[in-house]
């Protein structure tokens, strides 16, 4: 059995909560790591988690892309962090612009307000004792490692992670996570990154509902995707399913310090 580390059980695929804990059950995972974008998504995490609290564990999180979010918007996740910090296992997703900095009239300008905003969130993380699931793909995943550094965060996942080699060495060195993807099954950079980097400091996720190409055209996505995603990271290790899933299941509950563990 295995845990997704990352999927937003808020999208209306999700609906039918119990049928998808059931399907997710019936491809060994046995519980989902659900993470917030938002403040209205955020309250629908926190729903999820309150009607299956042993198999969906909530965090809270504003995301760093979404352009139409504000000030305001961000006053209100963090004032749901603050009352609802003890039934959350982390902060996420958030982190730093950078899909949104592509056409952007003042990418510069965007990239600030993105640090100032992570900052604020951080702070947060470390107030209440919470790891972090952060959006930092490519050229934001120094930065954001910078940040974690600066306000001394210990626990951190780079969700779906995508960074030069040298980038993923510093954050594992420096003792944070890297989250796969079902796009580990057929993209080479996915799968450089899994070889090169220790089993303890990996976690897998299926950022649901994100679709995927290759063998999983037209098939739904969901927390189930996970276990697809840690036979492939086997494969790789050249290591048994059942030893690999546990180290997996491991280091998710490590992370954001569930009972399990």
């Amino acid at each position: 059995m295995v845990i997704d580390s990352h999927c937003h059980l808020h999208d209306p695929a999700f609906a039918d909560l119990k049928e998808t804990l059931r399907l997710s059950m019936a491809h060994d995972v046995w519980g989902a790591i659900a993470v917030g974008c938002d403040p209205e998504t955020n309250a629908q995490t926190l729903e999820a988690a309150a009607a299956a609290p042993k198999a969906v564990w909530a965090c809270l999180g504003f995301h760093p892309d979404r352009t139409d979010l504000t000030e305001d918007d961000l006053e209100r996740v963090e004032a749901q962090i603050a009352a609802h910090h003890s039934r959350i296992v982390g902060i996420g997703e958030i982190g730093l612009p950078w899909y949104s900095l592509d056409g952007a009239p003042d990418p510069g300008a965007l990239k600030t307000r993105g640090r100032a905003r992570l900052d604020r969130l951080l702070d947060l993380a470390i107030r209440w004792n919470l790891p972090v699931a952060l959006h930092a793909p490519h050229g934001a995943a120094a930065d954001a490692l910078a940040a974690l550094k600066h306000h001394g965060v210990e626990r951190a996942v780079f969700h779906w992670h995508k960074a030069p080699t040298a980038v993923t060495r510093a954050i594992v060195d420096a003792g944070y996570l890297v989250s796969v993807t079902p796009d580990l099954v057929s993209r080479d950079r996915d799968r450089d990154l899994v070889t090169g980097v220790p089993l303890d400091a990996l976690l897998v996720e299926s950022d649901g509902p994100w679709e995927y190409g290759g063998e999983f055209e037209g098939i739904d996505s969901g927390p189930w995707l996970a276990s697809r995603v840690a036979e492939e990271v086997a494969k790789l290790k050249g290591l048994p399913i059942e030893d690999v899933m546990y180290q997996l299941s491991s280091n998710t509950c490590r992370l954001f310090d569930l009972m399990w563990a």
